[in-house]
């Protein structure tokens, strides 16, 4: 008996299809590169947004994003670059929120982290000086990152952190102060601040 000896679409490569997208455009390229990643930056929203219709509704915006992005960039590692492109995106939409929000730093809290947002023209500039943040951030000391996490992405305030973590709420503050020195002192020995 003999069985059907058809061709097997072998899966094509990420930089075959991530040359392909840049050089003609094709968004149904930029789909079937973008569907696989899809739940992993729905994790990636979903650990910054803390909301589920939010982090749906970034997927959407990380991909419409990356239309354009992608025509303008090359990129080598597609994976570690789509995670830092989806991270970049909920950080500012939670810094924008913040903002037009009108929310003044209460009295317990600190003034913004050593990075600054200019215009949409520095998008890249600003996702370099994230990924900068991101690493500053994996060199503090485990107490100072997480408290600083929680106060500047969870918008806690330090009796909430200090009730989370179990930290006394004077080392809450020392955390949060001496973490964003050293962060600022990373990000500028770094060169990018």
């Amino acid at each position: 008996m003999k069985f059907f000896q058809g061709k097997v679409k072998e899966p094509v490569p990420e930089a075959e299809q991530l040359a392909a997208y840049r050089a003609y455009g094709d968004v149904a390229v930029l789909g079937a590169l973008y569907e696989p990643y899809m739940d992993v930056v729905f994790g990636v929203c979903f650990q910054y947004l803390r909301d589920e219709d939010e982090s749906k509704d970034a997927v959407m915006q990380v991909f419409e994003k990356l239309v354009t992005d992608l025509r303008q960039h090359e990129v080598s590692n597609f994976k570690s670059w789509l995670y830092s492109v989806a991270r970049n995106h909920c950080l500012m939409k939670l810094r924008t929120a913040r903002v037009t929000a009108g929310h003044e730093p209460a009295d317990d809290r600190e003034q913004e982290l050593p990075i600054e947002v200019t215009t949409d023209d520095d998008v890249f500039e600003l996702e370099g000086r994230l990924d900068a943040l991101d690493e500053c951030l994996q060199k503090l000391a485990s107490e100072q990152r997480k408290s600083i996490e929680l106060f500047y992405l969870q918008n806690k305030c330090y009796r909430d952190i200090a009730g989370e973590t179990g930290f006394d709420i004077g080392k809450v503050k020392s955390y949060i102060q001496n973490g964003k020195r050293k962060l600022k002192i990373c990000i500028e020995s770094n060169g990018s601040y």
